[in-house]
């Protein structure tokens, strides 16, 4: 179509028709062809009006604008963006025109309704506005007072946080030299006012570009990374978010609102996001920095440097870092704790480094980037191997072993460079402790690949065992330990670790227990001991004695409430063993049949690998307070808890889950909550156990105290995608019952299911040969039926439901056909329209609802009845076919029945039935 008038027409009918979308595509094309100022004043107009209706409020008020360049006294576009201003904010503006409007048509009473709104809106708005100004002075007043009372200026300081966060009370702070104010709060060093400061401003800043920028070169980049560099949690966690807030709005994200002339500013932030990268970056290596620092440094560049999504082609500020900051990055990693120039460093540091490496490694578009990132490894690694100074050569080994940590294949390609294994084997036959701890860490990290596996065990499991048998130091004892662990697993078989370490695999799995049970011995150290666990409970009698030993499971929860990335995924391990959750080859009859025929060995299930052990355990395991570290894990950053760990946790959950008897405790401590992140993210495994274990919860428990609140809604999602032909039975039959039972709490929830795409699965379930099947999703149809867009669905033309839904009432199945009655007693009593419809689905319609009314099972019988009483109050004429028919016989049986406590409401409803067919005079009472 290529005339503009005509676009318009159709435009206006599609407005009329309230197909806003089409609309505006049909006043955007007529805006591109048209030539006439007049008509173009109308389509701009008119796509304002559109803009309206989509809630769209700037692009209505600009389309307004446009329509009024070209004609000033255009009153119905002048009335438009009086309205979108005032959706905006901008009451004082929206004044205006409404004014303009007022005088050019002053009787219409619309226009002086609108005037009088905007005017009491104005008025309440300078009211407030005086009054936050005033409450803002005296709240600074308190806070920089030192002689205010204690319990006000904490009042004063909640009260500026929460002002802070309203974009009033925002703009109101900054306007009245809030930002100076908050800065001298800062000065004064006591932590709860920084802390009150840090957090106002965090507010003030978020979701408006302008206002971030401005505080962001007020209070300067280096201040801000000398507060967060601060020892003490709370406020450098609060300044990290003061950070990340700031970041967020130059890089577009985040809330988006709009605030009126800042939408015309063009400001350039790509200067700023490279100063703050710069700042973090430096932060890595200065000595000045404390651990908490220098991890909220590497959490910063680990959320906001590597892309998003992968499909956005702009890696630029991942390959900025790896220019100008990635040796910085190494020099991290290389850090040995025991080593007296080492900066200060936590637990986790080293490690979100290497998951930092990890993603500029991940974020690399083509291989000569890849090529880039290695050679400046490699010529780091180079420039600390020096044969005189051994310190330097020991930092080149920590090195690859924390690359082995983050970018596996690149931490694979250093253990290539000449001489790098060699060196890590040396070092293990080296006097000093510390030369033992750092290789035997190195050798661990080696082994996961199997190639190299088999060069240690040629090379270093001799070592490994000497320093095992010799050593005096704990650490490097441990280590040794987990190193013959790790290659026993990469040996494939649990006599290769029997072989490794000389003696029982109990044996270990006590020491290891008694190293994780030990307080004096750093965390770091225990967690070598978790990670030993980890491999040695794939051993049935370890297991078995592991989640008998109650001191060991408490002392692994507390670590793992640590939140390390390591620690978390060998405690998932372990927890994976303990409960046989891990996946298990079916052994074909026939085959095992066969191969001891042709004697060859078959595995046999070990005893304590049986049903009723691994339910004891899971017993133990939930009495241990597994849930609540379970639950603190799946809180941990993403950089820490790894797609892989949390299909792990996901696992576990479902073992968990296994017993209907224990889904309360879990529920009661935490379980629920947890498993929803995990059915939504992670690995396509991890989110189908995940998603089990909420069906199984929601199948049997009240989903307003297993997920309350808004919880629940998150919950459908996971639901609905168990409902797939992909999935096996026992998934697809829980699911249902999940969803029948939210579908039976609120009409919101049955909207939720609805708009998850759910029904048309729910009804090929409907279809299923498996009884269970049937039953449950015919349930759950129950539930839905009450929704008025299922009803809409049902009275649609074109489709089979009703069908389906009436003879599923004549099935054999008691329990189907209770469930489909009652959907049928509800839809013929929402929709008369279904009514009629029902005697033109089928013509064994009749038949069925006569075997309905005729039931042996009361519940049955019952819908029956209600369903006849439905069709004869629908329509007179369908009345007096049920009349002519056997069903008129049936209804005199039930309602001349003498009156029954137990059968009064089957026997109330036939009576009503007569009673309608006197009304329409289709039957004459009994004459006595």
């Amino acid at each position: 179509m290529e005339d503009p008038i005509q676009l318009k027409e159709e435009g206006n009918k599609y407005f009329q028709a309230s197909d806003y979308e089409k609309a505006l595509q049909s006043y955007t094309q007529a805006i591109k062809l048209n030539k006439d100022k007049a008509l173009q004043a109308v389509l701009y107009r008119n796509r304002a009006a559109c803009f309206l209706k989509k809630e769209q409020y700037a692009k209505a008020a600009s389309d307004a604008s446009r329509a009024i360049d070209i004609n000033a006294s255009d009153i119905k576009a002048l009335y438009r963006r009086s309205q979108a201003l005032e959706k905006l904010g901008k009451l004082d503006q929206a004044f205006k025109d409404a004014q303009k409007c007022a005088t050019l048509e002053p009787h219409n009473k619309n226009f002086q309704e609108t005037l009088r709104r905007l005017g009491a809106n104005i008025q309440e708005k300078l009211r407030i506005q005086f009054s936050t100004d005033s409450r803002v002075q005296k709240m600074f007043e308190i806070l920089l007072d030192e002689n205010s009372d204690k319990e006000k200026r904490e009042k004063a300081a909640n009260n500026l946080i929460v002002l802070g966060r309203e974009e009033a009370g925002a703009e109101r702070i900054f306007q009245n030299n809030g930002v100076n104010l908050l800065l001298q709060l800062i000065e004064t060093k006591n932590p709860e006012l920084i802390l009150a400061a840090v957090r106002t401003l965090s507010g003030m800043c978020t979701g408006h570009k302008a206002r971030a920028t401005a505080i962001l070169h007020y209070l300067g980049i280096d201040s801000i990374c000398m507060w967060m560099s601060v020892d003490n949690e709370e406020i450098s966690l609060a300044v990290c978010n003061l950070l990340q807030t700031i970041t967020d709005c130059l890089l577009g994200q985040g809330k988006e609102e709009h605030h009126g002339k800042e939408e015309a500013l063009v400001l350039d932030t790509k200067k700023d996001l490279k100063m703050i990268t710069m700042r973090l970056l430096d932060m890595l290596v200065s000595k000045k920095v404390s651990g908490q620092g220098r991890d909220r440094a590497l959490n910063l560049l680990n959320k906001n440097i590597p892309r998003k999504d992968l499909k956005d082609l702009d890696n630029s500020r991942s390959i900025f870092v790896i220019d100008n900051g990635l040796k910085k990055i190494l020099k991290v990693v290389g850090q040995i704790p025991e080593m007296p120039d080492c900066l200060p460093l936590t637990e986790n540091t080293q490690l979100t480094a290497s998951v930092l490496l990890s993603k500029l490694y991940d974020d690399l578009r083509c291989d000569p980037e890849r090529d880039n990132y290695r050679l400046i490894c490699e010529d780091y690694i180079k420039s600390k191997i020096d044969p005189q100074d051994m310190d330097k050569t020991l930092h080149a080994v920590q090195i690859v072993s924390g690359v082995l940590q983050g970018p596996f294949d690149l931490g694979n390609k250093l253990l290539g460079m000449k001489g790098v294994m060699e060196m890590m084997v040396a070092l293990c036959g080296s006097e000093r402790e510390i030369d033992q701890l750092v290789a035997v860490e190195a050798l661990i990290h080696a082994s996961t690949k199997l190639s190299r596996a088999t060069f240690i065990i040629t090379n270093g499991v001799t070592l490994l065992k000497e320093i095992y048998k010799k050593t005096k130091n704990e650490k490097i004892k441990i280590r040794a330990l987990v190193g013959l662990c790790k290659l026993g697993s990469a040996g494939g078989t649990d006599y290769g670790l029997r072989q490794f370490a000389e003696g029982s695999t109990e044996k270990l799995a006590k020491q290891c227990r008694k190293w994780l049970c030990n307080t004096s011995i750093d965390a770091r150290t225990r967690k070598w001991a978790v990670e030993g666990l980890s491999y040695l409970t794939l051993d049935a009698d370890v297991k078995d004695d592991f989640v008998e030993d109650e001191p060991a499971l408490k002392a692994m929860f507390d670590l793992a409430k640590a939140s390390d990335k390591t620690i978390l995924y060998s405690v998932a391990s372990a927890l994976v063993n303990c409960t046989n959750s891990y996946d298990t080859k079916e052994l074909v009859p026939e085959l095992v049949q066969l191969a001891k025929f042709s004697k060859q060995h078959v595995p046999e299930e070990h005893p304590k690998d049986k049903k009723d052990f691994v339910v004891k355990r899971v017993k133990r395991l939930l009495k241990a307070g597994v849930v609540s570290a379970l639950a603190c894990m799946v809180k941990a950053d993403s950089a820490i808890l790894t797609d892989q760990s949390k299909e792990l946790i996901a696992r576990v959950f479902l073992a968990l889950c296994e017993d209907p008897k224990d889904r309360g405790t879990i529920v009661a401590q935490g379980g629920g909550k947890a498993l929803i992140p995990l059915a939504v993210e992670g690995t396509d495994v991890g989110k189908i156990k995940a998603s089990h274990a909420l069906a199984k919860i929601a199948a049997i428990s009240n989903p307003d105290i297993a997920f309350p609140g808004e919880r629940v809604y998150e919950v459908v999602r996971p639901l609905v995608s168990l409902l797939n032909t992909e999935r096996d039975g026992l998934q697809n039959y829980e699911a249902l019952l999940g969803l029948t039972n939210f579908s039976g709490r609120s009409d919101k929830l049955r909207l939720k299911i609805v708009k998850e795409k759910a029904l048309p699965d729910i009804e090929n379930y409907m279809f299923e040969n498996h009884d269970q099947l049937r039953q449950a999703a015919t349930e759950c149809m129950c539930n839905l039926v009450v929704n008025k867009e299922v009803q809409d669905r049902f009275v649609a033309d074109g489709n089979d439901r009703l069908k389906l839904v009436v003879l599923l009432c004549g099935e054999d199945d008691e329990k189907v056909q209770v469930a489909a009655a009652g959907a049928l007693a509800m839809l013929t009593a929402a929709q008369k329209k279904l009514c009629s419809k029902m005697t033109q689905v089928t013509t064994q319609w009749l038949e069925i609802l006569q075997r309905l009314c005729l039931h042996d099972n009361m519940e049955i019988q019952h819908r029956g009845l209600v369903i006849a009483f439905n069709l004869i109050s629908s329509d007179k004429e369908l009345a007096k076919k049920l009349v002519e028919s056997e069903l008129l016989e049936i209804l005199t049986y039930v309602g001349k029945q003498e009156d029954h406590p137990k059968k009064q409401h089957i026997i109330n409803v036939a009576r009503d039935c007569l009673t309608k067919c006197m009304d329409y005079e289709l039957i004459k009472p009994l004459s006595r």
